[in-house]
């Protein structure tokens, strides 16, 4: 099982849940900064996965143009139910972010000097 794949199976609700602005604000001093951190963070996770998930998925496609040959594959329907029943990758950004898991740094340079 893949660090990632064990990261995303942890005890993490995939259901949404209100979040306290204040709690996000606080880790930044600004809001908006903070949910561009998450929004990276989210958009970073959702690369990894899919890519993860198209690697297993690649195992089981078939080259062939023949329409006859379409079949059932359980071990490639139980990966895709895995795979949907993760929790969204903003999701998992903003616990990461609000578990202090994730980097982040600022760029002091003055884009308005």
């Amino acid at each position: 099982m893949s660090k990632l794949k064990r990261s995303l199976t942890s005890s993490l609700n995939p259901m949404v849940e209100t979040k306290n602005t204040t709690d996000i604000k606080n880790r930044t001093g600004n809001l908006y900064e903070s949910i561009a951190v998450i929004a990276k963070r989210a958009n970073q996770i959702n690369i990894s996965v899919k890519e993860e998930l198209h690697s297993k998925l690649e195992e089981f496609a078939s080259h062939t143009d023949n329409l006859e040959e379409v079949h059932e594959n359980k071990e490639q329907i139980e990966i895709s139910r895995f795979y949907e029943r993760l929790a969204n990758p903003a999701i998992q950004a903003t616990q990461e972010f609000l578990d202090n898991k994730i980097y982040f740094r600022k760029n002091d340079d003055d884009l308005f000097s």
